[in-house]
């Protein structure tokens, strides 16, 4: 068996980005000898995951895989100088991590000068008072001895104290320029991986391999880019890819995918539900309790999620693909790959729910013309003042109209009202309540503006599930009455303003309920 010297490069060539993994594929051509061989291929990312390694020959080649494994090694970078490569602040950091040491030596031979010193005005202090004891009197030399001595530990005193604060200093710029240069710059890859292959040939020549694998620490999430230009709407598809695999994706044919591989296909456990009957009191005979609720009128299709932490798909795996061969370097940064455009008839009108904001938005509607379905996302909005905001923009099969909304208009002010009044007949003791919501609507317009402008104005009627509660349209008392009032009492204007024009709507209707209705 004859092991190469030298590891075969082994790029990466394609790569199929799931919701929190990436499937990556990697080929070569490799230069067999007759015989059974060991090769070392890569360097691959360490965070391969093993039990996905497969690797098979393209080419007609008679050879055969023997084994298969990954190899990882430790390589931590040792403490080398830095060289002309490396940037100006690695350079900055190294030469303050040399002078560092120098000073700490300084400051521990002037810390063990004045100890020693110290030690030495002791002993002639020691010598004065055993002199003066036997009656010694060299006052001129002790003196002086003294002044010699004070006058030094005051030098090295002043001189620790200086290196102490450039000590000081020193520590503090390090720390700042190892702050700077972690945030900045990445220490190479201290764990790398390699393949090694075994392969038995029966002739020599060259073959094709191609090997595939699982790795975490890679997803995407789609992203789109609305521009409305007058009657047409311009929609572009883009994903926003993450990957900190270790190495980078250069020039790869990149597909999306929102197949979840890690998620459990069993089927859930039934268990019992039980159902019992009773009888209802007497008190409860006698009475209806009711409550009024708010209820949010649900569509056919997936369940909304909160925050989007995962790639809504309806329900099906999509898969969408890069045009272009792309790049994506592997720094844990969010990088964008456009993937389609699609420009399509678009209407557009102006929208407003009093009772839910004040705001008058202008609301786009066009079909889905990607050829794709649109996964739910956020999409920025862009009209002819350029980037008007961000909104979201929901699950669309392909073909299925879309709705967007582009924001509020400044030059429409809409005030609500609402008036109850309640009552109760006197032979049948049903109570009545009446309620009126006025809606006052003004345009404010630009000196020169011309021309009409529709609004639509929307305001909700509540709608009973019980028949001892009725609901009531006074249509003669409505001024003017509603255009349209659909199943779940969604009422709906149509106003035309012209520029500085000022319209109020009035809506009357009536909640009736028996006697026996509590809660109301």
């Amino acid at each position: 068996m004859s092991t190469a010297p030298h590891p075969i490069a082994l790029p990466v060539t394609a790569v199929t980005c799931l919701e929190d993994r990436a499937h990556i594929e990697r080929t070569a051509v490799l230069d067999l000898t007759a015989g059974i061989q060991r090769l070392r291929l890569g360097p691959v990312s360490a965070l391969a995951v093993d039990r996905t390694l497969h690797a098979e020959l393209t080419s007609g080649h008679p050879a055969t895989v023997l084994d298969l494994r990954i190899v990882r090694a430790w390589s931590p970078r040792g403490p080398v100088p830095p060289t002309d490569e490396d940037s100006a602040l690695r350079h900055r950091v190294h030469g303050l991590e040399e002078e560092r040491p120098a000073l700490e030596q300084h400051r521990d031979r002037l810390r063990v000068r004045l100890d020693l010193l110290g030690r030495l005005a002791t002993d002639l202090l020691r010598e004065i008072g055993e002199g003066a004891g036997y009656g010694e009197t060299e006052l001129p030399r002790w003196a002086s001895e003294l002044d010699r001595v004070d006058g030094e530990r005051d030098t090295c005193a002043e001189q620790l104290r200086s290196v102490e604060a450039q000590l000081t200093t020193l520590r503090a710029e390090l720390s700042a320029a190892q702050q700077a240069m972690d945030l900045s710059e990445e220490e190479p890859a201290e764990l790398t991986g390699h393949i090694e292959l075994t392969v038995e040939a029966s002739a020599a020549g060259p073959v094709g391999l191609r090997l595939t694998h699982l790795t975490p620490c890679a997803l995407w999430r789609p992203a789109y880019r609305a521009v409305l230009d007058g009657d047409s709407l311009t929609l572009e598809t883009d994903a926003m890819v993450w990957q900190r695999t270790g190495e980078d994706w250069s020039d790869v044919r990149l597909t999306l995918s929102t197949a979840r591989a890690s998620l459990a296909t069993d089927p859930p456990r039934l268990g019992e539900d039980r159902l019992t009957l009773k009888d209802r009191s007497a008190a409860e005979r006698r009475s209806v309790d009711v409550e009024l609720r708010e209820e949010e009128i649900g569509e056919l299709g997936p369940a909304p999620v909160l925050g989007l932490p995962g790639v809504d798909d309806g329900g099906e795996a999509q898969v969408l693909r890069s045009s272009a061969p792309v790049s994506v370097p592997g720094d844990g940064f969010a990088h964008r790959v456009p993937l389609s455009a699609g420009t399509a008839p678009a209407s557009s009108e102006y929208v407003s729910a009093p009772e839910l904001s004040p705001l008058v938005t202008q609301v786009v509607r066009f079909d889905n013309v990607t050829g794709h379905a649109l996964l739910a996302g956020p999409v920025d909005l862009v009209r002819g003042s350029g980037f008007s905001g961000r909104g979201t923009l929901d699950f669309t099969a392909p073909g299925a109209p879309v709705e967007l909304a582009f924001g509020s208009c400044d030059d429409y002010r809409v005030v609500r009202e609402t008036e109850e009044t309640r009552d109760t007949a006197g032979l049948t003791q049903r109570t009545v309540v009446t309620r009126t919501v006025r809606l006052h609507v003004s345009r404010f317009s630009a000196p020169g503006e011309l021309g009409e402008r529709s609004v639509v104005l929307r305001e909700r009627i509540p709608v009973s599930e019980v028949s001892a509660v009725e609901i009531r349209l006074h249509k003669s008392a409505c001024s003017p009455a509603p255009d349209v009032v659909d199943a779940e009492g969604i009422a709906r204007w149509d106003v035309t303003l012209p520029p500085g024009g000022r319209r109020t709507l009035t809506l009357v209707y009536e909640l009736s309920a028996s006697a026996k209705v509590t809660g109301l």
